[in-house]
């Protein structure tokens, strides 16, 4: 019975752990999004990898964000093709590894504040190896059973 109990508690684990692997960036901390702050510092003290989020807190109507080339990145000129983002909430979901570039493209907010920022995304966090199942001979039924079985033994677990 201790057995069993300890599958449903590490597959109750796993489903929550997965998800919990991704990181919330918020860009500069809590600084924001604005101008005058070292970028450059504030990234190279973070690992990014696939699956990460980018948030960029300002006020809106204030900044913006543009995603780059390296040459937009350099030249502080977003490409004719970018879309700047204005919300002052804005969220980027790093969906490939490699070099990313975002600057503000406001006044000459990158060119003489420093509103521009470089990242390098590495490969996705490895998920946990999957939880030991177990088969419907010993009495269970399906995964879905397990499941139900398994929220209701943390929710026990939880109350104790």
């Amino acid at each position: 019975m201790a057995s069993v109990k300890f599958f449903v508690a590490l597959a109750l684990i796993s489903a929550f752990i997965a998800p919990a692997l991704a990181t919330d960036f918020v860009v500069g901390d809590e600084a924001g999004w604005k101008t005058n702050f070292d970028y450059k510092t504030w990234a190279a003290s973070k690992e990014f990898h696939v699956g990460d989020k980018l948030i960029f807190k300002y006020f809106a109507g204030a900044h913006n964000v543009h995603r780059a080339d390296l040459a937009s990145f350099q030249s502080c000129t977003p490409s004719a093709t970018s879309v700047a983002l204005t919300t002052g909430n804005d969220v980027i979901t790093l969906a490939s590894e490699g070099k990313k570039w975002y600057l503000c493209s406001v006044a000459t907010h990158c060119a003489t504040g420093n509103m521009k920022v470089a990242i390098t995304v590495l490969p996705q966090v490895a998920s946990p190896a999957p939880a030991p199942t177990i088969s419907a001979a010993t009495g269970f039924g399906s995964s879905t059973h397990l499941l139900w079985i398994g929220a209701a033994f943390g929710a026990l677990m939880m109350m104790i």
